[in-house]
């Protein structure tokens, strides 16, 4: 978990790293240069093509974890205030709750309920602000977003690859990357002809840390934990984002944001140590009539069920 929890940790940093390092105005070009290198190089490194069935499952995983995720997130961020996408953003865990129960079958708790309405509002004190303004496109796109990142998530534990996952994590941003490269171009047009260093260090950044690495470990919780717990994880980006913009940037932190980071990291907390549902006891085999017990053997039963017990 706390492996899983370093990959939406990083992505906090998307924000200082996009502001301070990238040319403004080209975050659809930030979204292919983060996801397409980074994708043909695992592929290079593995060796690994998919195949049968998981042709069309990565493209559907790609376009669901990142390409459509991060046009979505485009749309919002440019029609909304940083801090309503992010509020809205936040209703992931319990899209996400939602469809492991229905798919997976997995049992939808009160608890899990709660922590996630606890997490919104902890993501709204942290980042909303009173003069945001709300616009239903945008609006829309955050809400979309968010359900189809938790749909890639519940999926991504529902088909799990026989390949390794780094191949895995690499089909999957490549196909993203691919799908986002015709939106890039429309949108924004052609990439810029010259890039600073800093440009270069940070899309660097992003594709090797914030993708190639971030992207396997996200993937690797996806297939050791459940779908909801991976998704929880996720509200780490806004606190660290905040955390960055305090440190880093000179930015304000006021004594409510400093208590929507508590609520979020309490919910996440409350969402992670959820105890296991008991299994129900199997049912007890017909068995043929036991030989008569020593004394030996009795003392020994009865300790044996003393200790079931």
């Amino acid at each position: 978990m706390l492996v899983t929890a370093i990959a939406p940790a990083v992505w906090g940093s998307t924000y200082l790293v996009t502001t301070e390092l990238l040319p403004p105005g080209r975050p659809l070009l930030a979204g292919v240069l983060r996801a397409l290198p980074a994708g043909l190089l695992l592929i290079a490194l593995t060796r690994t093509l998919p195949k049968g069935s998981w042709w069309w499952r990565s493209l559907v995983l790609g376009a669901l974890n990142i390409g459509a995720f991060l046009a979505l997130l485009f749309i919002a961020a440019y029609r909304l205030p940083g801090g309503v996408a992010a509020t809205v953003g936040a209703v992931q865990p319990l899209i996400a709750a939602g469809l492991s129960a229905a798919l997976l079958g997995d049992r939808l708790t009160l608890r899990t309920v709660l922590s996630g309405i606890a997490g919104i509002a902890g993501v709204s004190l942290l980042v909303l602000r009173a003069s945001a303004r709300l616009d239903a496109v945008g609006v829309a796109a955050a809400l979309g977003g968010a359900v189809v990142m938790a749909t890639g998530v519940v999926l991504a534990k529902r088909w799990t690859s026989p390949a390794p996952l780094l191949a895995t994590t690499g089909w999957q941003l490549t196909a993203g990357g691919l799908l986002l490269v015709p939106v890039a171009l429309v949108v924004e047009g052609a990439p810029p002809s010259h890039l600073s260093a800093a440009n270069l260090l940070g899309y660097g950044y992003l594709s090797l840390i914030g993708a190639a690495v971030t992207y396997a470990l996200w993937f690797r919780g996806i297939r050791a934990l459940p779908p909801t717990s991976v998704a929880f994880l996720g509200l780490l980006s806004p606190v660290v984002a905040t955390a960055l913009g305090w440190l880093a940037l000179g930015q304000d932190l006021s004594p409510l944001q400093a208590l929507g980071a508590v609520v979020v990291l309490g919910s996440l907390l409350a969402a992670q140590t959820q105890r296991p549902r008991p299994a129900a006891a199997p049912a007890a085999a017909t068995a043929p009539e036991p030989a008569a017990a020593t004394g030996p053997e009795l003392r020994s039963a009865g300790e044996a069920l003393r200790e079931n017990a």
